[in-house]
């Protein structure tokens, strides 16, 4: 692994800037970028006893390009996994260990939406003949709820705590509010 440095950091800058690719990082890139950050802290707030104003804007210069770096890949990494939802070609090329775990999880997430689509499509056909009711949601009841009538003068309930159950979605997003239950679908 390379040892990061201020100028290290600064062509990554750069680099992430004028491309619309990821700019390789080794796999272990935050773990580095967090040492070399906590070195760069001490050393800021050592400047401080001292009153070394070169010191400090260089470490706020430091820390605005992080955040910039960090703001790039974020925006790089979510257009990846969009168009990698569209292309199925996955690659994890150039992304560093907790980008890839990232990556994967938005990818997922994107193609849970997109099956919305091809059920809308396909009447629900695709799940051989149990149709998934689109009004519904699948929530995780979070504390014990006693029964009750909905807005649509339907009777619901009671539900036990850890019970998984599926709810129209005006009462399901009530119940969320409340946070008397999580959405899970």
């Amino acid at each position: 692994m390379t040892e990061l440095s201020y100028d290290e950091i600064r062509r990554i800058h750069r680099l992430e800037k004028n491309t619309v690719k990821l700019v390789e990082v080794e796999p272990e890139f935050y773990n580095g970028l967090y040492s070399f950050l906590s070195q760069e802290k001490q050393d800021y707030l050592a400047s401080l006893k001292d009153f070394s104003s070169t010191k400090a804007r260089d470490f706020v210069n430091l820390k605005k390009m992080v955040e910039e770096i960090f703001a790039m890949r974020e925006k790089k990494i979510l257009n990846r996994a969009l168009v990698s939802s569209r292309t199925k070609e996955v690659s994890d090329e150039h992304l560093a260990l907790q980008e890839r775990k990232m990556f994967h999880e938005i990818l997922s997430t994107i193609e849970k939406h997109n099956s919305l689509l091809e059920e809308i499509f396909s009447g629900g056909a695709k799940r051989s003949g149990d149709k998934k009711d689109l009004n519904k949601l699948s929530v995780k009841i979070l504390s014990d709820i006693p029964e009750f009538v909905g807005s649509d003068m339907d009777d619901y309930g009671p539900f036990q705590k850890g019970v998984v159950v599926s709810l129209p979605v005006k009462i399901a997003k009530l119940l969320s509010e409340r946070k008397l239950v999580e959405v899970i679908s």
